[in-house]
């Protein structure tokens, strides 16, 4: 699946929505992509995190190759410290919330409609 931390292909044949995909970044009880990255164009949300990188500008500094892998795998891309879970992964990691264990966080639909999202996020 991973050819040089990325994944290639995408996980469901056709291109996610982007007006879903933000609707999943912003949701607290899936990919909670907020409590970790702040992103000015969800500026109406509350309690933007600062331990991942910011998501401005995303869509010009990531292939959405490069996303996908990040987002599937975390642990590959960024090693098995890093504190961001593997999304499609069936043990995304030790700090993740226990009705996860044994399954994905976000589905593959999921999670191409995030990378559509995140594509919007230019400079």
């Amino acid at each position: 699946m991973f050819d040089d931390l990325e994944v290639k292909t995408s996980l469901t044949g056709a291109p996610g929505d982007a007006k879903a995909g933000k609707k999943w970044f912003a949701n607290r009880k899936l990919g909670n992509c907020l409590a970790c990255h702040v992103n000015k164009d969800l500026a109406n949300q509350p309690f933007h995190g600062e331990v991942g990188p910011p998501m401005d500008g995303a869509g010009d500094r990531y292939t959405q190759e490069q996303l996908r892998g990040i987002l599937v795998d975390s642990k590959a891309v960024f090693g098995p410290d890093t504190i961001m879970p593997g999304f499609y992964r069936v043990d995304p990691g030790a700090r993740t919330a226990k009705k996860f264990k044994g399954k994905t966080i976000l589905s593959g639909e999921q999670i191409e409609d995030i990378i559509a999202y995140v594509m919007t996020l230019k400079e």
